[in-house]
């Protein structure tokens, strides 16, 4: 099986006023449905609030990120699923939950993993 990415950034999802919750209530419910599925790996929303840094291999920090990297933000769930049809479909699920497209990624396959 592979593992999937589906995410979206902040920018995309505009909700309009007083449907946050409901926004909300109908993305836990396909969480729910992944995770009831046995699908759900991982998901979640990256902490605008908290700036990125870098770590060097000796351990040092530093602030700020690559340059590629610097608008890395929004939605993420990672599903482990048999198929990139399987993956659409679950994308399709998260779009209409959030009220915006997904995009859709496969990771590299690492028996390790």
């Amino acid at each position: 099986m592979t593992k999937y990415l589906i995410s979206f950034p902040s920018a995309a999802m505009v909700v309009p006023a007083g449907e946050l919750e409901s926004v909300a209530a109908a993305a836990h419910a396909v969480v729910q449905e992944a995770k009831d599925a046995g699908v759900w790996v991982f998901g979640g929303g990256i902490d605008e609030s908290v700036p990125p840094v870098m770590v060097d291999a000796d351990g040092t920090v530093r602030e700020g990120t690559y340059p590629q990297t610097a608008q890395l933000e929004g939605g993420y769930s990672v599903l482990e699923l048999p198929s990139h049809d399987a993956a659409r479909e679950w994308a399709a699920k998260i779009a209409a939950a959030c009220r915006c497209a997904q995009e859709v990624r496969a990771f590299q396959y690492d028996p390790s993993s």
